[in-house]
């Protein structure tokens, strides 16, 4: 009589639409939230809240859609989710957070007001001048240097609502898709 080994049950189960959206909603309006209180206190603080210090909190939105994702693969035990349930929990996480730190940025600006958008577009073209006094590398035209000061200048606040939202789409989406995958396992 030959013994047999049992192979491991890794058949992948249908998880409810349900469930995912569940997660998604939690997890994106969290990690969204958190992006809008940081921005806001900064700002409170004295700081610029449409700066550079905003990714400290945007670096919570990948890790909801990591969250999430192995929530989804605990929910699923003892099988495992689906590709398509795995990284679309993830995607549909840093899509809602990232719209919602955006509606933030928007929110913002009105309660701050021209003034601290001025203040933004200041911070922003000191940091242009002094990466194009700073780069050897990337000599550019006076005419290029000059138009990408134009373009500082002519910043609206749906230009940074819209960078907002792609910075922490991006963000989210670099480590939900592959942790998606692997998550699954």
């Amino acid at each position: 009589m030959a013994a047999s080994i049992r192979e491991p049950d890794t058949r992948e189960v249908q998880v409810p639409t349900g469930a995912v959206k569940q997660l998604a909603l939690r997890f994106g309006i969290g990690a969204g939230a958190a992006c809008v209180v940081w921005m806001v206190g900064l700002q409170l603080t004295g700081s610029n809240g449409f700066g550079p210090k905003q990714l400290l909190a945007q670096l919570l939105v990948p890790l909801a859609a990591v969250a999430s994702q192995w929530l989804l693969r605990k929910a699923s035990q003892p099988n495992k989710p689906g590709l398509g349930a795995s990284l679309g929990v993830g995607i549909l996480t840093a899509l809602l957070a990232a719209t919602i730190s955006a509606i933030g940025v928007v929110g913002l600006a009105y309660g701050a007001g021209e003034p601290a958008l001025a203040r933004h577009r200041a911070e922003v073209l000191e940091i242009v001048r002094a990466q194009q006094r700073e780069n050897p590398k990337a000599v550019a035209s006076p005419a290029v240097q000059q138009q990408q000061v134009a373009q500082v200048q002519r910043m609206t606040m749906g230009d940074m609502a819209t960078s907002n939202f792609l910075q922490v789409l991006v963000l989210g989406l670099v480590l939900a898709v592959p942790a998606g995958i692997f998550l699954r396992e």
